[in-house]
């Protein structure tokens, strides 16, 4: 399933504004803080299809009976851009434990790209709802890559959704077919029609990690 939250209006737009405005794109720290805004909305939607059963809390004048999220949640982040949205989703989903991949992109000389896996640190993954947390979803080469080494070191989650910024049409149909979507949910803020050569989601917002946290060598 494929979930295009610019659709809707709603305030989420204008968080996504301020990543994409080369002019507040300068300071690193508002940038963060919009990525983990943007973290924040995409897991208050998927808080919505949740598993809910009824519990009892204890009040200081009596009992109140509430709803309240029954499932185990994994979110994983893909290094380093995903950190600031996995602060946000962790910010609404308190009680997720966490998971964490380190991967890149290689270049060759004659212009074609591979992901490197480096490390993939995750708690048991098994019947739990994992939440995978990447800005850009470009080619969907790294979701992909990230998504099957959780589950050979992990298991295999009840359901996985996965949290985008901005989705290249490209990556969507990537994704598409070489992953189980029966299985699956995409959450995209908004999605972009264009790749560049080098992979890049134009208009898009730039390059994530780099804008976040400094330009890497």
């Amino acid at each position: 399933m494929i979930r295009i939250l610019d659709q809707q209006n709603s305030i989420l737009s204008r968080y996504v504004a301020q990543l994409r405005d080369e002019t507040i794109q300068r300071d690193p720290m508002r940038f963060r803080r919009n990525l983990e805004r943007t973290g924040e909305a995409i897991a208050y939607e998927i808080s919505k299809t949740l598993n809910y059963k009824q519990q009892t809390v204890v009040t200081p004048l009596g009992e109140a009976e509430m709803m309240l999220p029954s499932d185990e949640i994994v979110v994983a982040s893909i290094l380093r851009a995903g950190i600031p949205m996995h602060n946000g989703v962790l910010n609404v989903l308190d009680n997720a434990s966490s998971a964490f991949v380190s991967a890149f992109r290689k270049y060759s000389k004659d212009g074609t790209m591979k992901i490197i896996m480096e490390q993939v640190t995750t708690p048991d993954l098994e019947g739990k709802v994992l939440i995978v947390v990447d800005p850009m979803l470009a080619t969907g080469a790294s979701i992909e890559t990230a998504y099957y080494a959780l589950l050979e070191k992990g298991g295999v989650p009840s359901h996985t959704h996965l949290a985008a910024v901005i989705s290249s049409a490209d990556g969507i149909e990537y994704i598409r077919k070489r992953l189980p979507m029966d299985h699956i949910t995409l959450w995209t803020a908004a999605v972009d029609e264009e790749l560049t050569v080098k992979s890049y989601i134009v208009p898009g917002i730039g390059d994530p990690g780099d804008l976040a946290y400094g330009r890497k060598l």
